[in-house]
């Protein structure tokens, strides 16, 4: 059984989902980092430019943001594939118009227009007429009238049948679909459920628009307390409890309209102890940071993730309660298989992941291995493929990237190693300033060389490198004196003219 907590505070929500008592997935969204892309507003044209074919239009930002030609069609426009809709339409197909933009549109028209690029710089952001409304597992084109499927969908077969499937779900309510990846195994009654929850949104928004002045927001994308109730919840789901009064109001009167079935779970909790220290999530969450993994008989994984590929180092450790080293190696694998599982939930890993078990000689081992990692992952709502053993013994899978990892959401790189994860020894630096001293030495004619270093190099220059500083210093005929940085980090340091 599944519960989720909500941590929620103005600057940022926190979720974790609780299977049976272990924390199996976390997600974080800050304030501060939600941009604006599709977000819909009304905007006013407040001026053509013909000689670049778009338009500057004022949706209440700090800078108007940028419209072309390719990104707008009007109902009722001449267009070459359709058109999107300007403010409260929901009779036109997509495509641009081949008509110039000054046909279109006037300065003090009203459109309603949804962002496609956030702002930039001194760059307003890039608009689009052409409506799209996200779901959990469809895109609703209110302006469109055919169905489309993702083409990373399955064979052409499996693709035919889901289009089928949805049109005949979408019936005559109008607007058209795409079926976006997740929805390959989605049952009918899902598909059902997010075409009624979409519609229903592009009224609430069409109807907004038609009320509303120029730089109005209409619509944005759900904050990620709200796609809990959208996408989280399940049969499985046994309750919601988010720790603020406020939110669960919120929450509770958007589910009533939106998700009337995941809303009877939500509940508001107002315990003593902040509602992520029921299950030590944060204490889990650093563990979810660690390159190292304890397992409980004394194993431990390895994770290392690169911008190519994540890879998962099994290790025994301590481990050697099993009665020979065969079995030690088996069962400190099918632990593993379970720990990696989960681990690939709670860190968000996706793309290409690689499994060095620990290498087994029997081939009922290493099937009885591979059928628990694919038992584990088949729990994960994201998609994941395990491949099997290559010749090598790794194990190949894949998991589809659908957000940012853990840690590059809460981490960025060490200033000190550039996400190297090591630095250079004291005696490699030191190496390092005699060269340079050198080197400056055949430049300049100063009456000193001041070396500035971290505390670590000025004591070893000091120390066990002190005959070979006292050399150069005879060989370049210059004073050579040292001052230690208490905040430079061990790599750095400075070489001052005196």
């Amino acid at each position: 059984m599944q519960d989720i907590l909500i941590n929620w505070t103005p600057q940022e929500t926190r979720v974790a989902v609780v299977e049976n008592g272990a924390v199996q997935e976390l997600h974080v969204e800050r304030t501060a980092a939600r941009g604006r892309v599709s977000n819909i507003y009304t905007g006013r044209v407040v001026r053509v430019l013909p000689g670049m074919q778009s338009a500057f239009i004022d949706v209440g930002l700090e800078r108007a943001a940028f419209l072309h030609v390719a990104d707008l069609q009007l109902y009722g426009a001449p267009r070459a594939a359709g058109g999107a809709g300007s403010r409260g339409d929901s009779g036109a197909a997509g495509g641009a118009s081949p008509l110039p933009i000054e046909k279109l549109v006037f300065e003090g028209q009203t459109l309603m227009v949804q962002v496609l690029k956030d702002p930039i710089g001194s760059k307003g952001a890039r608009l689009t007429t052409q409506i799209s409304i996200a779901g959990r597992l469809l895109v609703f084109l209110p302006q469109d009238d055919h169905i489309g499927v993702s083409q990373r969908i399955g064979s052409y077969e499996l693709r035919e049948e889901l289009r089928a499937r949805v049109q005949a779900l979408a019936g005559d309510g109008g607007g058209g679909f795409i079926l976006r990846t997740n929805a390959e195994d989605a049952t009918d009654a899902e598909l059902a459920d997010d075409i009624r929850y979409l519609r229903k949104t592009w009224a609430a928004v069409r109807e907004r628009g038609f009320k509303s002045p120029a730089g109005t927001l209409l619509h944005q994308d759900l904050g990620l307390a709200d796609r809990v109730l959208r996408d989280l919840v399940n049969d499985a789901t046994q309750s919601v409890r988010i720790d603020s009064r406020e939110q669960f109001e919120r929450l509770r009167a958007f589910g009533t309209e939106f998700t009337p079935t995941s809303v009877m779970k939500l509940a508001h909790y107002s315990g003593e102890r902040p509602i992520f220290d029921l299950h030590n999530i944060d204490e889990e969450i650093a563990f979810a940071l660690a390159r190292r993994v304890e397992l409980k008989s004394g194993g431990y994984l390895i994770i290392d993730q690169t911008e190519a590929l994540t890879t998962v180092d099994v290790n025994t450790g301590g481990f050697v309660g099993a009665r020979n080293f065969d079995d030690t190696i088996f069962k400190t694998n099918l632990e593993a298989a379970l720990a990696i599982a989960r681990q690939l939930r709670l860190r968000n890993l996706g793309g290409i992941i690689i499994i060095d078990f620990i290498d087994m000689v029997r081939e009922d081992h290493r099937s009885a291995v591979l059928a628990e990692l694919r038992k584990q992952v088949a729990r994960d709502r994201t998609k994941t493929t395990v491949s099997g053993f290559t010749q090598l013994g790794l194990v190949e899978m894949t998991r589809k990237r659908t957000r940012e990892s853990l840690a590059h959401l809460l981490c960025e790189p060490c200033p000190t190693c550039e996400g190297k994860g090591q630095v250079k020894t004291a005696r490699t630096v030191c190496y390092e300033i005699l060269r340079e001293i050198l080197r400056e030495a055949r430049q300049f004619n100063p009456r000193e060389f001041r070396v500035v270093a971290s505390a670590t190099v000025v004591e070893m220059l000091l120390d066990e490198e002190g005959q070979h500083l006292a050399g150069l210093s005879e060989f370049i005929g210059k004073p050579i004196s040292l001052q230690a940085d208490p905040v430079g980090s061990p790599e750095q340091y400075d070489i001052v003219l005196l």
